[in-house]
């Protein structure tokens, strides 16, 4: 007899084609509604599940692990933050967590520039005008914005997605500036020809534009906070395709209204789908709704990623996206 096949529960709608392979190797229960489940919801799936296939906007906490039972034995998350879920909590339950690295670094970099050109240039105004029919031709002092070439960029956070963004700067003609945790070996600077900031109060003064490229961490919570965007030079742009939580996003609202910043330009919220109305009405602000993985490519790789780490998982090896707590 074959042997059963792993419960497998997806909390939202994924490509078709992702779903048409998980129903052929598991027991798979799909989101027909593509609704985001509720606490509720979400304990009720990982107590009937083997698998259960969360992704960003399902937060799993250790209260709900802990109502989860026993049955659960895999978290592989379609996405590759793993900030909503309580890892540590899982790993003490027995329950491993898996993500999907890599997969959308480059859609994730193309989006950045995009909306450092769409701030700097003012690409939003543009289009707007251009729609309401207002436009009555060409004017030499018409939504003038900025060029970028020659503009000092401070990325925060220079793993892959910031060293993506670097490359693509370069092309550009921007100066590449960085703060991580560590510095870069120096084969990977001078291919930037980076300059590496220790102290990030010394880099956000200093910079033109500022892209947020690093994960959503204790450490990292605010790590844009009101004191550092007092700092910035008021010409300058921030830019998140990261992790909204990472900058204070009142404190950001209150310094663009302010006129003490240039613009920012946001694919990622503090508070989820709960946009601070004031920083929506500024019109040096561009937002999006967190499209930074939106290609279908990076949507299908990421699913790709999911049934690789399950089907390990049910053939008896350790997922190969398999995260630990030390790495969160």
């Amino acid at each position: 007899m074959p042997a059963e096949r792993l419960s497998v529960v997806v909390t939202r709608r994924l490509p078709d084609s992702v779903e048409t392979r998980m129903k052929e190797l598991f027991e798979v229960e799909l989101s027909a509604e593509d609704a985001k489940m509720s606490r509720e919801q979400l304990v009720d799936a990982m107590k009937r599940a083997d698998v259960l296939v969360p992704c960003v906007t399902d937060r799993i906490d250790a209260s709900m692990l802990a109502q989860a039972g026993e049955r659960l034995k895999l978290i592989a998350n379609y996405g590759a933050g793993v900030d909503h879920i309580d890892v540590s909590s899982a790993r003490q339950r027995g329950v491993l967590v898996a993500n999907t690295p890599g997969v959308v670094t480059e859609d994730t970099a193309d989006m950045t520039m995009a909306l450092i050109l769409a701030v700097t240039r003012r690409i939003p105004e543009g289009l707007a005008h251009m729609q309401s029919g207002d436009w009555q031709g060409w004017a030499p002092t018409a939504f003038m914005g900025h060029r970028i070439g020659g503009k000092r960029l401070g990325i925060l956070g220079m793993g892959r997605i910031g060293q993506a963004v670097a490359r693509r700067a370069r092309a550009f003609g921007m100066q590449i500036h960085y703060h991580n945790r560590k510095k870069l070996h120096p084969d990977i600077e001078a291919e930037f020809e980076a300059t590496y900031w220790e102290s990030l109060d010394q880099m956000v003064s200093r910079m033109d534009v500022i892209s947020v490229n690093c994960p959503h961490t204790p450490s990292t919570f605010h790590l844009l906070n009101a004191r550092r965007l007092q700092m910035m030079k008021p010409e300058a742009v921030i830019v998140n395709t990261s992790r909204g939580e990472v900058i204070d996003e009142n404190a950001l609202t209150r310094a663009l209204r302010a006129g003490d910043l240039g613009g920012a330009g946001l694919d990622v919220f503090e508070h989820g789908a709960e946009i601070n109305p004031r920083l929506r009405a500024q019109k040096n602000v561009v937002l999006l709704p967190h499209m930074g993985s939106a290609t279908v490519e990076g949507r299908v790789e990421m699913g790709e990623k999911v049934l690789i780490n399950i089907k390990t998982f049910a053939d008896g090896h350790r997922p190969p996206d398999l995260v630990v707590p030390a790495m969160v």
